[in-house]
């Protein structure tokens, strides 16, 4: 069990660079400048659609990253029902895309 903490400590601080990384590199220049708006009321649209669409995206990894944690929850309480469960899944995968 001890190394089972050592790996979610360890995951947690990869998690915790890659967020750093992201936050401290700058956005990548973009190889096509977008075309300018014809007026101030599409750039106004244009700059409320962008920001739905970020706080769509925040909100899909938000769920995402609680299904995942939800997800290691479920395989630490119950670690052989996982594994026989990710093998059937993987015979089944397997079937399904075996070769004919």
């Amino acid at each position: 069990m001890a190394g089972d903490v050592v790996i979610s400590r360890e995951l947690e601080l990869l998690q915790e660079e890659a967020l750093s990384g992201r936050r401290d590199r700058p956005a990548a220049p973009s190889a096509q400048p977008a075309p300018s708006p014809e007026s101030p009321a599409e750039a106004a649209e244009e700059a409320a659609e962008q920001c739905q669409l970020r706080d769509q995206l925040g909100n899909l990894m938000s769920e995402v990253t609680d299904f995942f944690e939800e997800a290691e929850k479920g395989i630490a309480a119950h670690p052989a029902q996982s594994v026989v469960g990710a093998l059937l899944v993987g015979i089944l995968i397997g079937r399904l895309l075996g070769r004919h």
